[in-house]
């Protein structure tokens, strides 16, 4: 960095400005460091992380268990391939299906990763188990839903940022409201092999459905032979008090996609739970990746397996949860005309305003001497999903941040 930068925040921003696609539009720090639920900017200043890389960072930023396991693996080997075998990548499937219930994990990079290997499945299985005719598989999907960025998967998107520019569509996919469950049943057809869908859908400003839907579509689509897909990559890993959010109807998805909290935040992992009657469409050559399975992300995924014992985050998440709603709906109360609503599950909170969100997040961003970084979505709400290690007294903290800027914000 050259000598003389009056201001280290502005300098790289620049930079990221020149060097980089313009495809997001971030709230304007520039975070150097990072612990628990804080981080630190470049000039030193403090704030308190409400968001957890979107639900990447449960356990906290810089899990001293999780870096030290990555540490360990990486001067031992961290990347081999799939052309051969590693010790790390059967210890920590082992571990994370007997967690979570499952028989078999396909373990893959990204979210993105997950969901497109879930799709491949679903096809070949319906091929396959179901005998649906060579390229009539069909999917179905929901109305605002947040599966990834992929150019298969902007398609099926309802969200004209994601979608408009990059067509023509991938064909096979069917869209219908979220939360409907009669409208699922209308759209299935002789073709239909999966539908996929978020328990909440996070990304869209933490949309809850009805109390019933879950089970519903399961039993709906466990009576058309078509398979359920839980992307359960933002709710995941205790972030909604369950270990999945599909566990609050006492479903068990025919596929579960996780990702993000199971790299514990320190290393990209992500991959689909199933059964060994679905998984095994899948022999050598049909699906792959080269960091799928890397030594270095599967001793952190076996880190997070057996952190997750040491302390019972779904119950801190569900009364932490419920102590940080209660205290956003008294805001509500004494701001009527400026908040809309307050939804939550666990969490995994969202304000939707009556205004655009955006004043409020880089204000709350602003606050002195220590700030709060939240970020807004779809425009009109606010999205709050701090690290799991969150405290009582932070969270009074972070709303009496938020109260201020309520006030403060015309």
């Amino acid at each position: 960095m050259p000598k003389n930068v009056k201001d280290l925040t502005k300098f790289y921003l620049e930079l990221d400005k020149r060097w980089t696609a313009h495809n997001y539009k971030p709230i304007q720090v520039v975070i150097e460091k990072a612990k628990g639920i804080w981080v630190w900017d470049v000039n030193g200043k403090k704030y308190m992380d409400c968001l957890s890389a979107y639900s990447s960072q449960n356990f906290g930023h810089n899990n001293p268990k999780l870096v030290k396991a990555l540490k360990k693996q990486a001067d031992k080997v961290i990347l081999t391939s799939r052309a051969f075998c590693n010790d790390a990548m059967g210890k920590a499937a082992k571990k994370l299906c007997e967690l979570t219930g499952y028989e078999v994990f396909l373990p893959m990079n990204t979210g993105a990763e997950a969901v497109e290997s879930a799709l491949k499945i679903a096809r070949k299985w319906g091929y396959e188990k179901k005998g649906v005719d060579e390229n009539k598989a069909e999917i179905i999907v929901c109305e605002n839903n947040f599966h990834g960025r992929t150019i298969t998967i902007v398609g099926f998107s309802t969200d004209p940022d994601a979608y408009e520019g990059f067509g023509p569509k991938t064909p096979g996919f069917k869209v219908i409201p979220y939360g409907d469950a009669q409208a699922l049943e209308k759209a299935i057809n002789k073709n239909t092999v999966a539908f996929m869908f978020e328990p909440i859908q996070g990304e869209a400003g933490v949309l809850i459905p009805p109390d019933g839907y879950l089970k519903e579509i399961a039993t709906i689509c466990r009576k058309n032979k078509i398979l359920t897909i839980a992307d359960e990559i933002q709710t995941g890993f205790y972030r909604t008090g369950l270990l999945f959010a599909s566990g609050h109807e006492a479903i068990k998805p025919d596929m579960t996609l996780v990702a993000k909290a199971v790299g514990g935040g320190v290393f990209p992992v992500s991959g689909v739970l199933s059964s060994w009657e679905i998984m095994d469409v899948l022999t050598p050559g049909t699906h792959g990746s080269t960091w799928g399975g890397n030594s270095l992300g599967m001793a952190v995924l076996e880190a997070v397996c057996d952190l997750v014992k040491e302390a019972n985050f779904g119950e801190i998440s569900t009364e932490l949860g419920k102590f940080f709603v209660d205290g956003l709906k008294r805001i509500q109360e004494k701001f009527p005309k400026k908040i809309k609503e307050v939804r939550g599950k666990g969490l995994l909170v969202a304000i939707e305003l009556f205004d655009k969100a955006r004043p409020y997040t880089e204000a709350m961003k602003n606050h002195k001497p220590v700030g709060l970084l939240a970020k807004e979505t779809h425009e009109f709400s606010i999205r709050f999903a701090p690290p799991l290690v969150v405290t009582k007294a932070d969270l009074s903290w972070a709303l009496e941040v938020i109260e201020e800027v309520f006030d403060e914000v015309n």
